[in-house]
């Protein structure tokens, strides 16, 4: 069965967003080992879930990255926009990408049904609404923590909707040049 890979960037404090979806926060300066790193965890992925919120900027960023031939991001761009991606909503009617098709039906019947397809691993992006819905239905196997040097005080929280207690087995932590620490874990799960 595929894995549900989660890679987000948060500050310290716990956020992944400021109050209103700022994101001047993050660190933007990575080394080339987070690049490398980033890099090794995405080739193993061949299918990327959003929520709508962010679709709508990252699909579109993602394609200007990978039609621009000068960008140093462009291996990044081209992955982004070939990989088939499904993306969780419940306002859109039709696809406004390519390679793209909604999920529209229930989050956790949607999700087991592409753990089941065959392939590669699966990875999601937030935003923190959507990601909030995957943790707490259990849903990611693994979560790649990307923490950033910052607190901001407050923000977008991703764990405030638990009803209970979460175990995660921490499988590897990887400090950073840049400052930000990556922190590897997996969802600890009764058998």
């Amino acid at each position: 069965m595929r894995k549900l890979k989660l890679q987000v960037q948060m500050t310290l404090d716990g956020y992944i967003a400021g109050p209103n979806g700022e994101m001047d926060w993050l660190t933007f300066d990575w080394d080339e080992a987070l690049k490398q790193y980033t890099e090794e965890l995405t080739a193993s992925v061949d299918c990327i879930v959003l929520g709508r919120k962010l679709a709508q900027g990252f699909i579109p960023h993602w394609a200007n990255v990978a039609a621009t031939t000068d960008n140093p991001e462009i291996a990044a761009g081209k992955k982004f926009t070939d990989t088939p991606k499904v993306v969780f909503t419940k306002t859109l009617d039709q696809s406004e990408w390519d390679n793209t098709v909604l999920a529209k039906g229930d989050l956790v019947e949607e999700i087991n049904q592409l753990k089941q397809q065959p392939g590669q691993d699966i990875i999601a992006y937030g935003g923190a609404t959507f990601v909030s819905a995957l943790i707490q239905h259990n849903l990611i196997d693994e979560y790649h923590l990307y923490i950033n040097p910052v607190a901001i005080g407050q923000g977008m929280p991703i764990f405030q909707a638990l009803a209970h207690k979460q175990h995660l087995a921490l499988l590897k932590s990887n400090v950073f040049d840049c400052g930000i620490v990556v922190l590897k874990y997996v969802l600890e799960r009764d058998e």
